[in-house]
């Protein structure tokens, strides 16, 4: 399933910065191409994206107990939105009308 290649949707000071010019960030598998990531986010989202830019993070070091090892890697996809339109991480809950009508 195509949905399962995007990891989540990064929220750091920096990308919340970035929200305010139309650009949006998220970790995606490191196997997918800027074609494919482009087609993906713009199905799923239904936008129009114009500019793509991808960078692989540095490995991590990750340690339990006496076992030393490495964090997975993934890539950092920081995609730019044609002006006026928007991603909603955070929809607003619809309100329910109440059903009890005052008579």
């Amino acid at each position: 399933m195509m949905i399962n290649l995007i990891k989540h949707f990064v929220l750091t000071e920096k990308s919340t910065k970035l929200v305010v010019n139309n650009q949006y960030t998220f970790d995606v598998d490191l196997r997918l191409t800027k074609t494919q990531i482009k087609g993906l986010i713009q199905e799923l989202f239904n936008i129009k994206i114009i500019a793509i830019n991808t960078h692989i993070l540095p490995r991590k070091k990750k340690r339990v107990g006496t076992i030393q090892g490495y964090k997975t890697r993934y890539k950092r996809v920081i995609i730019t939105v044609k002006s006026g339109q928007t991603i909603d991480f955070f929809p607003e809950p619809k309100k329910e009308e109440s059903s009890i009508k005052a008579s």
